[in-house]
């Protein structure tokens, strides 16, 4: 059958109208569902007494789904084994293996880490608590836990309470509540019953709730801590619907304060002073490096036992003598595949104390001779290959290759006031020939020669320093000749030569800081946007501190400790002689520096707590954010053009 043409204009028409609708995009799947789950019942009920079931069920109105129970849902009073903690369907299932101690309040607390199961929406801060007495306790503590050498928050750190008072109980017995940090450092361990309290921080290695290692990281309060609680108002805000940005209203609010809710907790680790040898090795052909767990007062004694090790080594040890570097002298003596060595050294036993050790090291190369032979030949008929091609094209120079002992030199074109000349060498120097090192100032076209000290390096070995008299804005010529030092396996240094100018005064800006509230000797510190120490001064008598030279366009950050002992370095705590760390303090601001422009600063160091001071953009342990689901809506409107943003 024929349609005509008055029947089919229709049909196409309806087509049209149809292929344009479904061209116009992918439906989006409407708009987000932002409304997180709500609690619906429990059995046994919230906050119920006289409980003796261990299996706990918590329903609510849609599927939820429990994301990093594991690290978020905290489980107080500890548990030796760990409650088994589930999402089944609109539930979550949490089962107890230990046995529930009599009248006792326990707390899940699940933080935000109960969501739907479709959107992803927290529910947030929600906890459940029963009791296996007659009484349910509610009371709170919080506060924050930092690190001690440098206010970092400490994300993860268990935090617990104590009801036995002594100081024995952090060593020897489990918490009564508990809680977590968060990635602010923040804690709030519920379910606290009337009393007094010690509270301790333990990054719990062996997780037993016991302080008993040196390797864990602790923080414990000097005060006694009294739980109370207090009305309260606090003004809520709430925020525009359509424009975020805005404020719909603001509420005041009714609460209770559970309290102390301002703990400030400075984690830290104790020194380890356990001494053994941790590892030994030889690193390359001409030396090899004991390790050792801890500082120590002496070095060890070292062998030969198939070799003489009287005037066989250069020792390079570090500044606590915990590393040991041995560089063999004897090039001979290098090409052993095996050095037996007898190492007598200070030991801690079973007591903790120090007792004489004997260990027998077998030292030994990485390669074998017979294989470094072979390397050597490979090489040498390599280079033989490379001089016959040059001949067959035609080049018959002589090559004559010359070693030199490598020479690292840190003389940059254009030098910082305060700055010196840096020359670092890989392997032990044997001399130093300071007359064949030179020092010019350039007046007018002329170069006169001028004094300067050569001076080891205090920390580094292999290292020295060039001083002299830099005059700002003067140039300066370094000239080293040729063997100007040997090294000592015989070979000599290079010449080189470098020109240099130093800056100017204007170049530079400066800080001044007038410092108040400060107990104690104070060590000043400038940090780079990094947090690293750039330079340190004491705190003077008056309580001040400058800071000179400062590089333009670069941003600086203040932190000061409290040198309690005058030894010029920051402490850690010990809990056993109840010494806290030394004190820190982080001045709350940053100077994005100005060429030939000074500041001055009075910085009350006390007023803003701990918590408050460190700047978050230099802070390592970032906060995490909150899910971001309410604006969610808002960016599909956006993204349809249903708006008018």
């Amino acid at each position: 059958m024929k349609l005509s043409t008055l029947h089919t204009l229709p049909l196409a028409v309806i087509i049209i109208l149809l292929y344009a609708c479904a061209s116009t995009g992918t439906p989006d799947g409407g708009p987000y569902d932002e409304t997180p789950p709500k609690f619906v019942r429990a059995t046994p009920e919230p906050n119920a007494t006289n409980n003796k079931r261990k299996k706990i069920a918590i329903e609510f109105d849609e599927f939820i789904k429990i994301e990093n129970a594991a690290e978020k849902v905290i489980i107080s009073p500890p548990q030796t084994e760990m409650p088994e903690v589930k999402a089944s369907g609109k539930r979550v299932l949490v089962e107890f293996f230990d046995t529930l101690r009599d009248n006792t309040t326990y707390t899940i607390d699940f933080g935000d880490a109960i969501v739907d199961n479709n959107e992803g929406n927290p529910m947030g801060n929600f906890s459940y608590a029963f009791s296996t007495g007659e009484i349910i306790d509610t009371m709170e503590v919080s506060g924050t836990v930092l690190n001690a050498q440098d206010l970092e928050p400490i994300k993860g750190i268990q935090v617990g309470l104590h009801s036995n008072l002594n100081d024995s109980a952090f060593t020897s017995l489990p918490f009564v509540r508990i809680s977590r940090t968060d990635s602010r450092g923040h804690f709030t361990i519920k379910g606290v019953a009337p009393g007094k309290y010690r509270i301790y921080a333990l990054k719990d290695g062996n997780q037993n709730y016991l302080f008993d290692s040196k390797t864990e990281i602790i923080a414990y309060s000097d005060s006694i801590i009294v739980p109370s609680m207090a009305p309260a108002v606090r003004q809520d805000t709430v925020w525009n619907p359509i424009d975020t940005l805005k404020i719909d209203t603001v509420k005041t609010v009714n609460y209770t304060r559970f309290m102390p809710d301002d703990i400030i907790l400075r984690a830290f680790k104790e020194e380890n002073t356990i001494q053994y040898l941790a590892k030994s090795e030889r690193e390359q052909l001409n030396r090899f490096s004991l390790y050792f767990s801890a500082k120590a007062d002496t070095l060890p004694t070292v062998k030969g036992l198939n070799f003489d090790e009287n005037n066989a080594f250069i020792i390079e040890p570090s500044s606590n003598n915990d590393t040991i570097r041995y560089w063999i002298k004897d090039t001979v003596l290098c090409e052993r595949d095996t050095l037996a060595l007898q190492v007598d050294y200070l030991f801690t036993d079973s007591l903790g104390k120090l007792v004489p050790k004997r260990d027998t090291l077998l030292m030994m190369n990485k390669i074998n001779k017979e294989r470094r032979m072979a390397m050597a030949r490979e090489e040498m008929e390599k280079k033989e290959k490379e001089l016959k091609k040059r001949r067959r094209k035609g080049d018959s120079t002589n090559v004559v290759e010359v070693k030199f002992f490598s020479m690292k030199v840190d003389a940059p074109s254009s030098m910082d006031i305060g700055q010196n000349i840096c020359i670092s060498f890989e392997e032990p120097v044997e001399s130093i020939d300071t007359s064949a090192i030179h020092i010019d100032l350039k007046v007018d076209t002329l170069w006169n020669e001028e004094r300067f000290i050569l001076m080891a390096d205090s920390v580094q070995p292999r290292k020295y320093h060039i001083l002299s008299r830099w005059n700002p804005g003067s140039e300066y010529r370094l000239r080293i000749d040729s063997a100007a030092v040997k090294s000592i396996y015989g070979l000599h240094t290079d010449k080189v030569e470098n020109t240099l100018k130093i800056k100017m005064l204007e170049d530079y800006g400066t800080l001044y800081l007038n410092i108040s509230g400060v107990e104690g000797s104070g060590v000043v510190q400038l940090l780079n946007s990094s947090d690293a120490v750039v330079r340190e001064q004491k705190l003077k008598k008056n309580n001040t501190c400058d800071f000179y030279f400062l590089q333009p366009n670069t941003k600086y950050y203040i932190r000061m400790y409290i040198d309690s002992n005058n030894n010029g370095k920051w402490d850690t705590g010990d809990y056993g002689k109840k010494i806290q760390p030394e004190s820190v303090y982080y001045f709350p601001k940053v100077w994005e520096m100005k060429a030939n422009f000074e500041f001055e600063e009075n910085w009350d160091v006390n007023a803003l707590t701990p918590d408050k001071q460190k700047l978050d953009e230099i802070k390592k342990q970032k906060p995490e954010e909150a899910k971001k689901v309410k604006d969610r809506n808002k960016e599909r409107a956006k993204k349809l053009g249903l708006t008018n943003d």
